[in-house]
């Protein structure tokens, strides 16, 4: 009895971790698509991909976080003395047009680290503001997804405001892409690209496991490890009013946000959640500006998905209503130099 009971049970897990990815469906696309008045859903993934893997990708632990602890840098938003005009579109990379990583769009793997590359992205995207450009290459995502123990699990996910206040206190090495060879630590989760057939290199595969958190040089090994740490001065939440303010003033943010089963098929618009969707997890990205189409208000993100999700990397969500918690769910942190 006990060897059926085992055997029906490794039967079910086998069968969950297999469990096919319906939101990927072309009729789930169409009928997305036969709603929506904002935005295009199209492939983004092969439709045979397990729900698990899209999965893997969520781990941001950071959504609605602010309405529990009321910690901003702003807290005195409505004061004159505060005020600044905003302009009605924004676009980071247009203004700081030297600092090449803020339109740079990340590969996190078969990774939950969505809430390491936004952060330490948003942080390499402030240091070169802050430096006049000086300053212009990748933070590392290694270090921040595998050394940071408070600030969760690795590639199973994260808090990132825990990613800033760690940039506060021990600093963040330069690392780049994987395979690179450029900064300090670069990233070593393989990136998940099509390859010339049009399979997902990634398909298939474990998700990675938590790396050993290494504190040496291993790309550039004429960096000092000790002597390559930038850090920021402060860490914080962003209220709503206080997000356009902080973006103008030192560039691009991290921003979470609730997933739903129709997100992974973004391509085009302004995302708008559909009415029946379903909730799959959080993530995080970095919001690097805002405008309007058609009268509605959007943020302008860059996904950690590579360029082949969405647009090109990027996609645009609604603002002003708090879609999918994003308004509400914003961190950063001003570079100490």
């Amino acid at each position: 009895m006990a060897r059926v009971i085992i055997l029906a049970s490794v039967i079910l897990i086998s069968v969950y971790v297999t469990e096919q990815a319906y939101f990927l469906e072309k009729d789930f696309i169409d009928n997305i698509n036969e709603q929506a008045t904002t935005w295009k859903a199209g492939v983004n993934f092969d439709p045979n991909t397990p729900k698990e893997r899209i999965l893997r990708l969520l781990g941001s632990r950071g959504v609605q976080i602010p309405h529990k602890v009321n910690y901003n840098r702003y807290k005195n938003d409505d004061d004159a003395d505060n005020y600044q005009e905003i302009p009605r579109k924004f676009d980071a990379r247009k203004k700081w047009i030297r600092c090449k990583t803020i339109g740079e769009v990340r590969d996190q793997g078969n990774c939950g680290s969505g809430w390491a590359l936004s952060t330490s992205s948003a942080f390499a995207d402030r240091l070169c503001v802050a430096t006049n450009a000086d300053f212009n290459q990748l933070l590392s995502a290694e270090e921040i997804t595998f050394c940071c123990h408070m600030c969760g699990s690795g590639c199973y996910g994260g808090y990132p405001i825990r990613a800033w206040k760690r940039f506060k206190k021990h600093g963040l090495v330069t690392g780049g892409n994987y395979k690179s060879g450029e900064g300090c630590e670069p990233y070593r989760v393989p990136p998940c690209p099509y390859d010339e057939d049009g399979n997902n290199t990634c398909s298939g595969q474990p998700m990675e496991s938590n790396h050993r958190c290494t504190r040496m040089c291993y790309g550039d090994q004429d960096l000092d490890f000790d002597n390559d740490h930038r850090y920021t001065r402060d860490h914080y939440y962003l209220t709503y009013r206080g997000i356009q303010k902080d973006v103008i003033n030192y560039g691009p943010i991290e921003a979470s946000f609730d997933v739903y089963d129709d997100f992974p098929s973004y391509k085009s618009g302004i995302y708008v959640k559909s009415e029946n969707a379903s909730y799959l997890g959080g993530h995080s990205v970095k919001l690097i500006g805002w405008g309007e189409e058609y009268g509605v208000l959007y943020w302008l993100m860059v996904n950690s998905w590579n360029v082949d999700w969405g647009d090109k990397g990027l996609f645009k969500i609604r603002r002003g209503t708090n879609e999918c918690g994003v308004d509400n769910s914003t961190t950063g942190g001003v570079p100490a130099t």
